[in-house]
């Protein structure tokens, strides 16, 4: 028996919306599970321009057009000295969605507006109930409040961009930009009463970019669009009661907002932070000139496992490389470590091989897989007696799996696991008679590769035939969804070494215990974490791996150039 799709109203001020909404749009439309069956439009009048001539404007406002021009002024000078390049496509710039929303009922309203909330009409309410939606989606309008909010069978469904438990109000990205937080929070929310305090039906969090406020909101907006279409795919396959019992048990806790409410900077404001800035991007720049900050490789013998860090000793590269990414393999007695050897003269990695015995002695990288584009993460393993490699190819969009013909030193290509797919730094585990892959995949252009891990299985390795987990993305927040290595056995328990890429790519890593893993349903916890406070020098870390007694991580090392 076929599902009836899921119908969706929409409030909008227009149909001119944000890049990334068009796509959220799109995906919706294209969909499925659900059909975009009414269009709220905003027809509140803007307020009429006084006949007055423009020497009585300028006089009566002049005060108001004093601190415009000094606004001006400020967002010049950042703009020049703090944001002189972006690198995100911006996820604001202006698109039409008339053509694809044509086949939709239109309702134009008018509201009662009340400082920045909208109350709508009684009438205008009633219109909208002859069209059974289940769910509204916020695109537009002010603030809503009153009936509205439970005019369809689901709720209004609004994002908030920010860590709604640290940051309520606006504008997005910009106090977590300005004032060099560590991570930016983005949340969809079932829209209440309370400001920015819904029923949170999706938690991501992002990697700040403190040099860029466009570059930062940009990438967590591109990352943000698919938790709806995720949402609205899990009710529809789930269905009501399964969907909301889990969306009630994970706001079950009441929660405080202990900070300020955030709104528009004032010209102050904005003025000390800009000089906040200057001053990091000075000290950025002088660090930049007088150090080198380059991977390297730490290792430490020991049977059991090797926990204290300041016991690990230093592998230095040369000064025109780097080594990272450290996979370790005991095979006939000896120890060989993968890693990724980038070339600073090329921009370039491939990947490579050192030996290494018990008393600390290492032989040079040996280069076993080299190609026009970026190689980097060997992740080897062993198989019915076979040594196989999946490195991140992602400037390529594959993850290719190399079997060693001659080891260490022989690899062959054997398959493209999958293709056309953004995805880095993929980790297999065989485990309860399936295989298992772990990726961060980038599933919309412009967002972060740091933020969002996938998980796939087959019952067979030599195979393009992954089936996507029920619960993908399985983690969303840059403090742990990226792999940072084997995933490993101690005892009796299976962890999960990940990636913690706030503030900064490579900030350090952590252990995740592994709880579930089925085909429906996945759950870790993070049982340690590691960060680069044990020697001076080291800045960052985000690999580990072990075989018998060898333990090897990187760490991002800082020397005079």
């Amino acid at each position: 028996m076929n599902k009836s799709k899921l119908r969706i109203g929409l409030f909008l001020d227009g149909y001119t919306v944000s890049a990334w909404t068009l796509q959220m749009l799109e995906r919706l439309v294209n969909s499925e599970c659900c059909e975009i069956s009414l269009v709220v439009l905003n027809n509140n009048e803007k307020a009429p321009l006084q006949n007055k001539s423009l020497y009585s404007k300028l006089i009566n406002n002049r005060g108001r057009i004093g601190s415009l021009l000094v606004r001006k002024c400020l967002d010049a000078a950042y703009k020049t000295l703090i944001e002189r390049n972006t690198y995100t496509r911006d996820s604001h710039e202006d698109k039409n969605c008339e053509d694809i929303l044509n086949n939709c009922r239109l309702l134009k309203v008018k509201t009662n507006q009340k400082k920045c909330s909208d109350y709508f009409y009684e009438d205008d309410i009633d219109e909208i109930r002859k069209d059974n939606i289940d769910i509204f989606i916020r695109c537009g309008f002010g603030i809503l409040r009153g009936d509205i909010l439970n005019v369809a069978k689901y709720g209004v469904w609004s994002f908030h961009h920010g860590d709604n438990c640290y940051n309520r109000g606006g504008p997005a990205g910009y106090w977590e930009s300005m004032y060099g937080w560590s991570e930016t929070g983005s949340i969809l929310q079932i829209l209440t009463e309370d400001l920015d305090n819904g029923k949170v039906l999706y938690r991501s969090f992002s990697c700040t970019d403190p040099l860029s406020i466009q570059d930062n909101r940009s990438n967590y907006y591109w990352k943000s669009l698919s938790f709806l279409p995720r949402k609205i795919q899990e009710l529809y396959d789930t269905g009501e009661e399964q969907f909301f019992a889990k969306v009630e048990f994970e706001n079950r806790h009441p929660v405080f907002y202990s900070e300020r409410l955030y709104t528009k900077p004032t010209n102050v404001e904005v003025f000390k932070l800009l000089l906040k800035k200057i001053k990091d991007k000075c000290k950025k720049i002088l660090t930049y000139k007088l150090y080198l900050e380059q991977w390297i490789l730490m290792f430490h013998f020991n049977n059991e496992f090797s926990s204290s860090l300041w016991r690990y000793k230093k592998i230095i590269p040369p000064k025109d490389r780097f080594w990272a990414d450290p996979h370790v393999v005991f095979e006939d007695n000896k120890y060989y470590i993968f890693i990724e050897e980038y070339l600073y003269k090329i921009k370039k990695g491939h990947l490579a091989y050192m030996c290494i015995n018990e008393k600390g002695e290492y032989s040079d990288p040996v280069k076993i897989i080299d190609k026009p584009y970026h190689l980097s993460y060997p992740f080897t393993f062993k198989y019915e007696g076979d040594y196989y490699m999946v490195p991140e190819s992602i400037a390529n969009r594959t993850i290719d799996l190399y079997k060693c013909i001659e080891f260490p030193d022989k690899w062959e290509f054997q398959m493209s696991l999958m293709d056309n797919i953004k995805g880095v730094d993929a980790t297999l585990l065989f485990h309860n008679e399936k295989w298992w892959m772990f990726v961060n995949v980038v599933e919309n252009l412009g967002a972060s590769a740091h933020d969002e891990l996938f998980l796939y299985y087959s019952t067979e390795l030599l195979t393009t035939d992954w089936k996507a987990h029920a619960q993908n993305p399985i983690v969303s927040d840059c403090k742990s969804a990226r792999s940072a290595g084997k995933i490993f056995i101690e005892d009796g328990r299976l962890y999960r070494p990940s990636q913690n890429c706030s503030g900064r790519y490579g900030h350090g890593f952590n252990l995740s215990e592994i709880l579930t893993l089925t085909e429906t349903n996945y759950a870790e916890e993070i049982v340690s974490r590691v960060k680069p406070n044990w020697d001076k020098d080291i800045v960052g870390t985000h690999t580990f791996s072990r075989d018998k007694s060898l333990h090897v991580i990187d760490a991002l090392n800082r020397r005079w150039r």
